[in-house]
């Protein structure tokens, strides 16, 4: 059977090589290096900047990702992975290697090498509980391959070069400033002699103070002159090792080659997630739909913060929303520092890694598959650009009305606040209605309270403070009017300055 790639069940994944430009705003880029730096040999990064809107190819990687929680499953591929990075690193040592006898015995171990790690894989998943269309579909391809008369021919003339070379005897004869090779005429070996009479002046061991030297893949000249004379005496094995790397060189499955690189996609991610699971928080497969844009997440979190306080040990606060009916625009008012960019951000982080197919930081998630990403974060001034701080919000915010459609998402960030409240309210309350036209689902995060009640499409989350003390943030976002006096009221009550506490003090 045909298989093309365990990323998409449509043909090979057209991957991009360009971060995405609203990475920085939701802080997808310091995600993405975290997840795929322990990996960096494989160039993961094209792979988490190129989202799905395909819910056929949303469902098919969220499959693999189940069967990869399978401990079993996973420790097949870890093996896997792992005798196929020492496959790539012979690869990468042939091509440095000088000596030529040299470059095709290391040809040989990478072919056996890769033999091995293919048979091994496909009893390991022929053995284990696969259930997704993608592993069982390569599962079905690996074990046609396996059973080819192309792979088996090509492990038996591996292993009857090798089983020659091995069975190769000579002597070396060493002389003051020179030496010689001839061939094994039955001389006695007197390691095993030497070394029991040596034995008794042993003392232990001991510190090693000899350096080694490193050399071209563990040959040095005079080693690979000695190489050259055994093939002179033995020609034919050497032969045989020729004629092998001629004809099977390159040797590896193309299939085989991208599955490598390709799984380690799911790998990379789920080992990432690993420390945060065992801290307790929540991840879900979301239900996605590139129809409806009725949403609901119910304990979701910000990732990339997430992972920058695991160091701190800092408390991670999960929030919910939901979208409904005509419903399209979160409107996020409430104290500074009190968690309304943080909420953007996981509200753009949810969106993209569910197009990516994989499991989101929440305990439930439904989710618009949205066809781009806009963020308009502050920016700062620049003293070579000419421009002010308005009229670069203007300029970027144009530009995004120009390409948003009513499939995008738009995550709004403190807009004009360079400017008055009276200017800012105005040209919030234009542009908004140009997005509730639009139709496109949107977090706007503003000082502006007007903005929450525009019309049915605005829903307004209010950040929270503690009751009994103003200046402690909970860091919660509820649905809830924006009425602009709850944050003050709190404030009036802990100085105890509201009108029934003054009243209190007042009375005789």
């Amino acid at each position: 059977m045909s298989f093309w790639s365990i990323l998409s069940p449509e043909g090979p994944f057209q991957e991009k090589r360009e971060e995405p430009a609203f990475f920085s705003d939701l802080n997808l880029d310091q995600l993405v290096e975290a997840i795929t730096y322990p990996k960096k040999d494989y160039n993961l990064k094209p792979y988490y900047y190129s989202t799905v809107r395909n819910e056929e190819c949303i469902r098919y990687r969220q499959e693999v990702f189940r069967d990869l929680e399978d401990p079993d499953v996973m420790r097949h591929i870890v093996l896997f992975t792992m005798q196929m990075s020492r496959v790539n690193r012979y690869e990468r040592i042939i091509e440095k290697l000088p000596f030529e006898h040299h470059r095709k015995g290391w040809f040989l171990e990478a072919v056996l090498a890769y033999c091995e790690a293919v048979r091994e894989l496909e009893q390991g998943l022929s053995n284990g509980r696969v259930s997704s269309g993608g592993l069982g579909e390569f599962r079905e391809y690996l074990g046609n391959y396996v059973q080819s008369p192309e792979f088996q021919l090509l492990f038996t003339e591996a292993r009857e070069v090798k089983k020659a070379l091995g069975g190769i005897k000579y002597s070396l004869v060493i002389h003051p400033g020179k030496f010689s090779v001839r061939a094994y005429d039955g001389e006695l070996d007197y390691t095993v002699e030497i070394e029991r009479t040596f034995q008794k002046f042993r003392e232990g061991t001991v510190k090693q103070y000899i350096c080694g030297v490193r050399n071209n893949g563990g040959m040095n000249h005079i080693e690979a002159k000695i190489l050259e004379f055994v093939a002179r005496l033995h020609p034919e094995p050497f032969a045989a090792l020729g004629q092998f790397f001629t004809r099977r060189n390159p040797f590896m499955d193309d299939v085989i080659r991208r599955f490598h690189r390709e799984i380690q996609f799911y790998v990379a991610y789920l080992e990432f997630l690993d420390d945060f699971k065992r801290q307790g928080l929540p991840f879900c497969y979301p239900e996605t739909s590139a129809l409806s844009k009725e949403e609901e997440v119910r304990d979701g979190f910000d990732l990339a913060l997430a992972a920058a306080l695991r160091q701190s040990k800092g408390l991670v606060v999960c929030n919910d929303f939901f979208l409904e009916g005509p419903e399209r625009i979160l409107v996020v008012t409430g104290p500074n520092q009190g968690g309304k960019t943080t909420f953007a951000r996981m509200f753009g982080q949810l969106h993209y890694m569910a197009a990516l197919g994989c499991p989101v930081p929440a305990r439930k998630a439904r989710l618009f598959i949205c066809d781009r990403i806009f963020t308009h974060f502050e920016r700062e001034e620049s003293v070579s650009d000419l421009r002010g701080r308005l009229q670069n919000d203007l300029l970027r915010i144009r530009d995004i009305l120009l390409n948003a459609t009513p499939e995008s998402v738009l995550i709004v960030n403190e807009i004009f606040a360079s400017t008055t409240l009276e200017d800012a309210v105005f040209l919030s309350r234009h542009i908004m209605e140009r997005v509730v036209d639009l139709g496109a689902l949107c977090v706007w995060v503003t000082f502006i309270d007007e903005l929450s009640c525009l019309g049915r499409e605005t829903v307004s989350m209010v950040g929270t403070v503690d009751p009994d003390n103003p200046n402690v943030r909970t860091f919660k976002i509820l649905r809830r009017p924006a009425d602009g006096l709850a944050y003050a009221l709190s404030i009036a009550r802990k100085h105890r300055l509201t009108y029934q506490q003054i009243k209190e003090r007042v009375e005789p």
